[in-house]
């Protein structure tokens, strides 16, 4: 089956899914959150027009994956605007190359607001599977107590 890209402001159904997945995978980790509290930073997110803002893949109409395009995601980085995160896939939904598709879809809305780079920050200090995207290492910083790496791409 195709997967197709949209906007969660177009599927607000999707939201408690992608709001779970957030939280499971990072919000978990965050003190004083909730999952609540996730789903309504994440209501934040339910633009089309401006960042921030967040994309879901579907196939049959039922999520398989999202990604955000966030404002100044690291405050240590006031002079980069644009940056990719919170790219999830669900495991049953792993190597079909999903994340891929969701984060070059994020580039070109970047692209289309104008931005001519997009930074993200990954955990994974081999830049994981960015490097074979086309983002190149900037920075290893520790953040927030994680040790990061800071990629970055030219739009």
């Amino acid at each position: 089956m195709a997967i197709t890209l949209d906007y969660l402001a177009n599927q607000p159904l999707s939201l408690p899914i992608v709001a779970n997945w957030y939280f499971e995978q990072w919000g978990h980790k965050v003190a004083n959150n909730s999952l609540e509290k996730t789903c309504a930073r994440l209501e934040g997110n339910m633009n089309r027009d401006r960042a921030p803002l967040c994309i879901i893949a579907l196939e049959n109409g039922v999520p398989q994956g999202a990604a955000r395009l966030k404002l100044r995601e690291m405050d240590i980085y006031p002079e980069k605007e644009f940056w990719l995160g919170s790219v999830y896939v669900p495991p049953a939904a792993r190597g079909r190359a999903i994340a891929a598709q969701l984060s070059q879809r994020i580039a070109e809305i970047a692209h289309d607001f104008g931005a001519r780079h997009l930074y993200l920050q990954t955990e994974r200090l081999d830049g994981g599977p960015y490097g074979h995207q086309g983002w190149d290492p900037l920075e290893q910083v520790r953040y927030q107590g994680l040790d990061v790496l800071v990629m970055g791409r030219m739009l």
